[in-house]
């Protein structure tokens, strides 16, 4: 249950909570979602959704719906006081988990319906088994892209259950073997150029 802050507190809070609602739609998340989010990932203790509609000057419809997302996604938890009738919620305090977790929902919400519409646009030249020199170099493009998305669902199904603190060198490791190969390539690049 909430305790009172100092200014300096409160305004860092107010701040947190604005970026983090602009920055929503990079995340694929509106912004009164991420608002909330902010909120409870900002405050120590549990708050309950009257706090968090007078906090943001929200409507109870929009704070229960929103909620109910962020418990979806499991960004935030329900608190339960004994003897309290109202629930209460917190955010997950991991910033590792969070990051896997917006990559996971985008991941599902996003990559796998552009897929599964470019399988469904491949079945078109299924229907006809002559096709014109353009239609088969189409087609290949079409299954380069899925190719190419199916690799990265599995990397990312493979890399987040390292995205974590306790493997943060590991990660700092992987890091920095992309970024040699990344030099290594634009010195030979530039290498030739000179010749």
């Amino acid at each position: 249950m909430a305790k009172s802050k100092s200014y300096t507190h409160q305004h860092a809070i107010d701040q947190f909570v604005l970026l983090w609602g602009e920055m929503a739609s990079a995340w694929g998340i509106n912004k009164t979602m991420a608002q909330i989010h902010a909120l409870l990932y900002a405050e120590t203790d549990p708050l309950d959704t009257d706090a968090i509609m007078k906090q943001l000057s929200i409507s109870r419809g929009n704070a229960n719906m929103n909620l109910r997302n962020l418990l979806h996604w499991q960004l935030i938890q329900k608190v339960h006081y004994k003897g309290v009738r109202k629930d209460y919620y917190t955010a997950e305090k991991d910033v590792w988990n969070i990051v896997a977790i917006l990559i996971r929902e985008r991941h599902q919400r996003e990559i796998d319906p552009i897929r599964e519409n470019l399988i469904e646009c491949l079945e078109i030249f299924e229907q006809n088994s002559e096709q014109l020199p353009e239609e088969t170099e189409f087609k290949e493009r079409i299954e380069d892209f899925i190719e190419f998305l199916e690799m990265f669902d599995r990397f990312t199904q493979a890399l987040l259950p390292y995205i974590n603190r306790k493997n943060l060198k590991f990660l700092k490791h992987l890091v920095k073997l992309a970024e040699a190969h990344q030099s290594l390539k634009s010195s030979k690049s530039a290498e030739q150029s000179d010749t």
